[in-house]
């Protein structure tokens, strides 16, 4: 099972609710950007909420080396395969800098963890985690990936990885690209074709037409 299954598999139980629920607000799964854009009224927001977004996606709170990290990071965790793209393909980056920002708490642990990961790959390989080879960073997060097999002193990597886990899986599974990856059909229209024979018959009814 590969990593997009086995997050599926998981029915985004062990996500955080407070970061759930915020991502299935109707704009979280949007280009943050699109949504700062536009000046005129969105149905069913007041209007603070609508100032309140704007003034969150005016400000910056990752550098660009953060949001570098974070978008190698997000990829290893839901990469590209044949049936969709990948996290940052979702845009899965700019959805964990508008939260961070909408959610203050989160702020401390993600950019505690992403210099964490830098001073390990530094003292490992001389490289940050952007500048290290593609299979020094899947070393680096085989180390920090599954809490059952945690090292000595690897526990605030963990900590940090499955916070940046939760927030990849919040943010792709609720995006366009995420949806369509679960093939999740919502209220579609199908054709009623009437009782079922076999369900007609244990009840001593036959049709004596088509429906």
């Amino acid at each position: 099972m590969n990593r997009r299954d086995s997050l599926k598999a998981l029915g985004l139980t062990a996500l955080s609710t407070g970061v759930l629920l915020q991502a299935c607000k109707p704009d979280a799964a949007k280009d943050q950007s699109e949504i700062a854009a536009k000046d005129s009224k969105q149905p069913g927001r007041e209007a603070f909420e609508v100032e309140r977004d704007k003034a969150l996606n005016a400000a910056k709170f990752f550098d660009d080396h953060e949001m570098a990290t974070i978008t190698i990071l997000a990829d290893i965790i839901i990469p590209k395969d044949g049936k969709s793209g990948s996290a940052s393909d979702a845009k899965v980056p700019d959805f964990i800098e508008f939260i961070v920002k909408d959610m203050p708490g989160h702020q401390t642990p993600m950019r505690g963890g992403l210099k964490w990961l830098d001073i390990q790959c530094l003292s490992r390989y001389g490289k940050t985690f952007k500048d290290a080879s593609a299979e020094q960073r899947i070393d680096m997060v085989d180390d920090i990936a599954y809490p059952n097999k945690v090292k000595p002193g690897m526990a605030q990597g963990v900590a940090f990885f499955n916070k940046m886990r939760d927030l990849t899986a919040s943010g792709f599974f609720t995006s366009e690209i995420g949806v369509k990856d679960m093939e999740y059909l919502g209220n579609t229209p199908n054709q009623w074709r009437g009782v079922p024979d076999d369900v007609l018959k244990q009840y001593g009814f036959e049709k004596t037409a088509k429906l």
